[in-house]
């Protein structure tokens, strides 16, 4: 274990994450976890970590911090605006920092979502196989909180071979505040047969008091049937599933929620989650009904889509090439 970074500053709501806790919710403990798994994994293999590391999560409002021993790091995810000793640097590549170097991100100018990653990952304790923050629950990250200021945070052992040039993306995301999201049909989908039309044809707002529980949208309110149950016992839930509340506002689970009262209407396919997380306040939703079958197509794409990208990165050279051809990532945003 090393002091890695201390923070000077952590902006609006900064944690610690990895991929979560999986497989606990039969315990009431939810996955946790990163939002963007996209934006997490690329920050850790540019930094030459395996995926599921810990990496520094920033919603809306990054961080300041001290580079306190020498190390690779990478910022993936929303535009911050990314500052290295008061210089603009490139997000979605690597950089190579000494002591008393400072990093620095402002307020999210597209996309909602920070990763800081540095090599060796960040290292906490490893709380049911993860080392991700429970804010509801209080535990696991860095003392189950946010950042604060002058928190000092380590890194884990790190493989040094390489770690003395730079890794690039070429193919960096595009966050829409407009979205059209694909969505199966849910559970209770028929509760909602007589008005359920309106929850697809509607255009929804993300509200302010969404957060890592859950997108609260605002628009036309859906409405149950007349003969649909009037309440329902708390079942499990999962990310990405739509509850209905009685206000008719829909609820889009995120990471922190193992469990709900609501009927669900529609799930967000896992491949398009990453998406939905990178919406601010006051941005779009249209759904979109997806069958099962091209569910599953687009999930073997989207992990076919990952195994390449981790193969690029694996072959500096190559991305030079990719990024002196300026692509960038598109037909998935």
């Amino acid at each position: 274990m090393t002091r890695a970074l201390r923070i000077i500053s952590p902006g609006a709501s900064s944690t610690v994450q990895d991929w979560g806790r999986i497989g606990q919710a039969h315990l009431g403990v939810p996955a946790s976890g990163a939002m963007d798994l996209y934006a997490h994994n690329v920050a850790n293999w540019l930094v030459g970590n395996r995926a599921k590391l810990a990496t520094l999560e920033m919603t809306m409002l990054g961080a300041e911090v001290e580079v306190l021993s020498e190390t690779n790091i990478a910022v993936t995810g929303a535009d911050m605006q990314l500052t290295i000793n008061g210089k603009t640097a490139r997000q979605w590549m690597s950089h190579r920092l000494l002591p008393g170097d400072r990093i620095k991100l402002g307020f999210a100018v597209n996309g909602c979502r920070s990763y800081l990653a540095l090599t060796g990952g960040i290292d906490v304790p490893l709380i049911l196989g993860s080392r991700s923050t429970c804010l509801g629950a209080k535990f696991g990250g860095y003392q189950g909180r946010t950042l604060q200021v002058d928190d000092i945070l380590a890194s884990g052992q790190a493989n040094t071979k390489g770690l003395h040039g730079s890794r690039m993306l070429p193919w960096i995301p595009r966050y829409s505040n407009r979205l059209v999201l694909l969505a199966l049909a849910g559970p209770h989908d028929d509760w909602f047969s007589e008005y359920g039309q309106a929850f697809f044809s509607t255009t929804y707002t993300v509200s302010s008091q969404s957060n890592r529980m859950g997108c609260r949208l605002q628009g036309e309110a859906v409405k149950k049937d007349n003969k649909a149950p009037k309440d329902m016992l708390s079942v499990p839930m999962a990310p990405g599933n739509i509850q209905i509340p009685p206000s008719g506002q829909p609820i889009v689970l995120f990471r922190e929620q193992t469990s709900g009262g609501y009927p669900c209407i529609a799930t967000v396919l896992t491949s398009e989650l990453w998406r939905l997380a990178q919406l601010q306040p006051g941005g779009t939703i249209r759904f979109e009904q997806a069958l099962l079958d091209k569910a599953h197509q687009l999930h073997d794409d989207w992990l076919k889509f990952f195994r390449e990208i981790r193969t690029q990165l694996s072959d500096n050279k190559k991305m030079q090439c990719e990024l002196a051809r300026g692509v960038v990532l598109q037909d998935l945003i």
